[in-house]
């Protein structure tokens, strides 16, 4: 079944979301999920990346109550614009600013795959409204990025996230934020706030270095739980999801 997306107004214009209800018995001021996705990697694939997450974001909605924002970031799915990370930061703050609104005051939690999880950390070390993240996958750093230069906006255009022509215009300014975004000293922001972070022991893409460096700069509060057997895509893994919906319990109401 196709997944049905509404929109909000983003920084480069409209943003696809699905919002799943979550329990009226939290009352009006909840707590809210942001759900996001990671970096497409297949060719053509950022139309379809964020389309499972309707899915799972209904399924935590109902086990845990939380009401849960799914956004497709610029450049995936229907969502307007064409990929960068420094707007991909700016489209994840507007998700928060939407959730923020859902919850009425009650606190925004973040939980991302890959680049999504990297990036929530890079926003919650700054916006104190963010409670708590979980990264699935996620590197510590965009340093690779940085080095791949212009075959990263090749790359970017290939799997279909960058869809206009000439764009980036200005490829310095384009590629700044690979460098500026640092995943792991803004996990050293987040404590004393928690965050879990789940990785595939036999990850290809991201090396479990990544993620045990998150953990080790979030401090006390970090939970690391590596996954035997499992390699970058977290989100379909059972485990991986029964990590999340226990974290989660564990936040509290």
């Amino acid at each position: 079944m196709a997944t049905t997306w509404e929109s909000i107004d983003g920084p480069s214009g409209s943003l696809a979301v699905h919002v799943a209800a979550g329990s009226p018995t939290r009352g009006d001021q909840a707590n809210v999920l942001v759900l996001c996705h990671g970096f497409p990697v297949e060719r053509d694939s950022a139309q379809r990346v964020a389309d499972t997450l309707p899915m799972l974001a209904d399924r935590i909605a109902a086990e845990n109550g939380y009401p849960v924002v799914v956004g497709c970031l610029r450049g995936v799915g229907p969502s307007d614009g064409d990929f960068s990370l420094g707007g991909w930061y700016d489209d994840l703050r507007a998700l928060v600013d939407h959730a923020a609104l859902i919850g009425n005051g009650g606190g925004v939690w973040i939980v991302g795959f890959g680049t999504g999880g990297a990036l929530g950390l890079c926003v919650a070390g700054e916006d104190t409204r963010v409670r708590g993240v979980a990264c699935f996958g996620s590197p510590a750093t965009f340093a690779d990025w940085a080095n791949e230069g212009v075959g990263m906006i090749e790359y970017a255009r290939r799997v279909g996230a960058i869809r206009s022509s000439g764009f980036p215009t200005d490829r310095r300014e384009w590629g700044e934020a690979f460098t500026v975004l640092r995943p792991d000293e803004s996990a050293a922001k987040l404590s004393p706030r928690p965050l879990l972070v789940v990785h595939g022991a036999d990850d290809e893409e991201v090396p479990i270095a990544d993620g045990r460096r998150l953990a080790e700069f979030a401090g006390p509060r970090a939970e690391l739980r590596i996954l035997a057997g499992a390699g970058h895509r977290l989100r379909a893994d059972p485990r991986a999801v029964a990590l999340l919906s226990g974290w989660l319990e564990r936040q509290g109401p």
